[in-house]
């Protein structure tokens, strides 16, 4: 299960103005460090409602990003959620995310995914739900002789594809769209850099660093 949600998003039912005030703030203040908000923008994320909306998987693939990195940001992010959306604290917290994703699994029978009719059996999966299967650990599903690794990795994509399903996954820009030259996507991308940048900046000037929490992120 854990597997599966570090390829669905962040976090889920945000509202359309949440996301908006999120991309409105760039990357907010004390956000991460220069270079390591330059990273992300190359890397094609555009300002926190794109990170909130992105999943860890793919924020972790970025240099110098890794799941403590992605941990601290959507610790950071959640703060800025819960700032505006009453609520968002505990509704939002990985855990909580995680459950009401495995709540979803419970209505689903276990046939859904990619698995023969004697793996089902062999697995003790008769009757029972995605949730049942998404709960076992991958070293206990080995075990069984069963499922090799890459049936796992099977799996998992296939838990990730039924929760996703009707679920927007915000994708990154293209890294090398920015390097296509005299195009007004490329004039665009630029100028939008240009303006988080310095709103950045601006912020950053007007207000100490909050040093416990740079610490985190730096």
């Amino acid at each position: 299960m854990a597997e599966a949600c570090t390829r669905l998003p962040l976090f889920e039912d945000l509202t359309e103005d949440t996301i908006q005030r999120l991309s409105a703030s760039g990357y907010g203040r004390g956000f991460l460090t220069a270079s390591l908000r330059a990273r992300l923008r190359k890397a094609g994320f555009r300002d926190l409602g794109h990170l909130a909306q992105s999943t860890p998987d793919e924020i972790a693939k970025v240099r110098k990003f890794g799941p403590v990195r992605v941990e601290a940001v959507r610790a950071f992010l959640l703060d800025t959620i819960a700032r505006a959306l009453p609520g968002a604290r505990e509704r939002q917290t990985r855990d909580a995310i995680a459950e009401r994703r495995l709540a979803r699994l419970r209505d689903l029978p276990a046939d859904r995914l990619t698995l023969h009719r004697d793996e089902i059996v062999a697995l003790g999966l008769q009757g029972a739900t995605c949730a049942d299967l998404a709960q076992r650990s991958r070293l206990e599903l080995l075990r069984t002789g069963m499922l090799t690794s890459s049936d796992l990795d099977r799996l998992v994509a296939d838990l990730a594809q039924v929760l996703g399903e009707g679920r927007e996954v915000c994708q990154r820009a293209a890294p090398d769209l920015a390097e296509r030259p005299d195009t007004e996507a490329r004039r665009a991308q630029a100028s939008r850099a240009a303006l988080l940048a310095e709103q950045d900046r601006e912020w950053e000037a007007a207000a100490p660093a909050r040093i416990g929490h740079r610490a985190d992120l730096a």
